[in-house]
């Protein structure tokens, strides 16, 4: 199951018909198992509650599935007539019937499931810029969540309360945003993390709410726990957590009527998240911007490879000059013509293999050169006498 691909939804409801006890968990600890994996901070590093055993997605395609994971978990614990696809896509069209751009983007899909797919393609997007958004590992929605506490009252109520989803998102982005503001010294993480959360914001600009405004706008006991999570990782972005955060935290969880044990609970869960992964999300690790770039550029790269490596191999295999100089290029530097030609066939290649569209975009080019370090090793072993099976 490839999520980059279209009929990715059909797939993934097929593969968690097989593999459906987590529908049996209670909310607390579906909850949990959301946390744990990412979803709930914006960081996903694994599938929720392991669902379906994967470990090639990206952080972006890791959003995605835990993305309908969870919808498909809320759905399953309403009594619902509607079919599941279409009271997802339902849903997000009563959240944004006021933005006609937002789904006249997306005309021309063919089916509820390929009207989804790129519906939860467009929401998780918060970087314009394709490039970037293709590189930066660091893709985090911290919203995200809100779109499942909305999708909750939307099915129990059959009806969209847009008041509801700008009450949460404005009282959320409060005191997450209060939090990170307040800091007497910002670091990078800091200041990306305050970017990142205005820009997940649908709402940010019809109201704001103070502190105390927020705490009584917040009445769901799934919610406060949400909003301390949140509050709890925007006070880790200096990698620590001291007393005085510490105090901080303790008096938001009173205010949200939290008990003393679940507001340690989320201390320690993020303090763990953050120890755990931190080498994982891009604006945590020690790594600088370039070594960042080349690492995560790599990791793709890597990806689509593997996964077109027999239809790779096939076209190769129809192109001599090609093969000859990809294989010379491992004991050689290519001349500038030869370079050349490298980049003019690999180009023909990747326009043959819809998947690997990403090449065509502009300042795809750039990849080529990791591109050309993975690709001897689809050659045949007669080019590289040298060759060791792993």
């Amino acid at each position: 199951m490839n999520p980059s691909a279209n009929g990715w939804i059909k797939k993934l409801i097929k593969e968690i018909a097989g593999n459906s006890f987590f529908l049996n968990l209670s909310e607390d600890e579906f909850y949990s198992a959301l946390r744990n994996c990412g979803f709930v901070y914006g960081s996903n590093v694994s599938v929720v509650a392991n669902v379906i055993d994967k470990n090639d997605f990206t952080e972006e395609e890791l959003c995605k599935v835990n993305l309908l994971i969870s919808f498909l978990y809320a759905y399953t614990k309403c009594n619902v007539d509607k079919p599941f696809i279409d009271s997802v896509v339902d849903f997000y069209k009563g959240i944004n019937e006021h933005k006609t751009t937002f789904f006249g983007e997306l005309l021309g899909a063919k089916n509820s499931n390929e009207l989804l797919e790129k519906i939860i393609n467009k929401r998780i997007q918060i970087d314009t810029n394709l490039l970037t958004k293709n590189f930066n590992y660091f893709i985090i929605n911290a919203f995200l969540y809100v779109d499942i506490l909305a999708y909750q009252e939307y099915l129990k109520n059959q009806s969209i309360s847009i008041n509801h989803i700008k009450n949460l998102e404005a009282s959320i982005a409060s005191i997450s945003l209060d939090v990170l503001n307040s800091k007497k010294r910002k670091n990078q993480y800091d200041e990306s993390l305050i970017k990142l959360l205005d820009a997940s914001l649908r709402y940010q600009k019809d109201m704001l709410l103070s502190y105390k405004e927020a705490i009584k706008t917040i009445k769901n006991t799934t919610e406060k726990n949400y909003v301390l999570d949140l509050a709890c990782m925007a006070t880790w972005s200096d990698r620590k957590i001291d007393k005085k955060e510490q105090s901080f935290l303790t008096q938001l969880g009173n205010d949200l009527n939290i008990n003393d044990e679940r507001i340690s609970q989320s201390i320690a869960t993020v303090n763990y998240f953050y120890t755990i992964h931190k080498n994982d999300i891009a604006l945590l690790s020690s790594k600088n911007i370039v070594h960042s770039f080349y690492d995560n550029s790599s990791k793709m790269v890597k990806k689509l490879i593997t996964r077109n490596s027999k239809r790779l191999h096939k076209e190769l295999k129809g192109s001599k000059e090609l093969m000859v100089l990809l294989s010379q290029s491992t004991t050689r530097d290519l001349t500038e013509e030869e370079q050349k030609k490298v980049n003019e066939q690999l180009m023909d290649i990747f326009k043959s293999i819809p998947s690997l569209a990403i090449f065509m975009l502009p300042g795809g080019a750039f990849l080529l050169p990791l591109v050309i370090k993975f690709i001897p090793k689809l050659l045949p072993s007669a080019f590289d006498d040298n060759r060791i099976e792993d």
